[in-house]
């Protein structure tokens, strides 16, 4: 069980996603916007992981991947969204 949130890019596009026993349980799609964006689109959980926290897992780690590329995330998942919302401190990557 890793449940560590990880990130696979193909093309211009990629996902956040977290496996438990070897099976993808979560995943966050977004695609590129340019050079200096990515824009997260959908953020799915497989049922029976509500609760988990894998979803914000994933949205915490969308925001280590911005800071360390020094890009700029824009949310249009409303659940991204809402988790951008209730946490301030991540906000200097919006």
């Amino acid at each position: 069980m890793d449940n560590k949130a990880q990130l696979k890019i193909e093309g211009n596009k990629g996902y956040f996603y977290i496996e438990e026993a070897g099976k993808q349980e979560a995943k966050m799609t977004f695609v590129f916007a340019g050079e200096d964006k990515i824009i997260i689109d959908h953020t799915e959980v497989n049922p029976g992981n509500n609760g988990k926290g894998f979803g914000k897992m994933m949205v915490m780690k969308a925001v280590d991947f911005a800071r360390e590329k020094g890009i700029k995330i824009l949310p249009l998942c409303p659940f991204a969204k809402s988790v951008f919302d209730k946490t301030p401190e991540i906000r200097d990557v919006l």
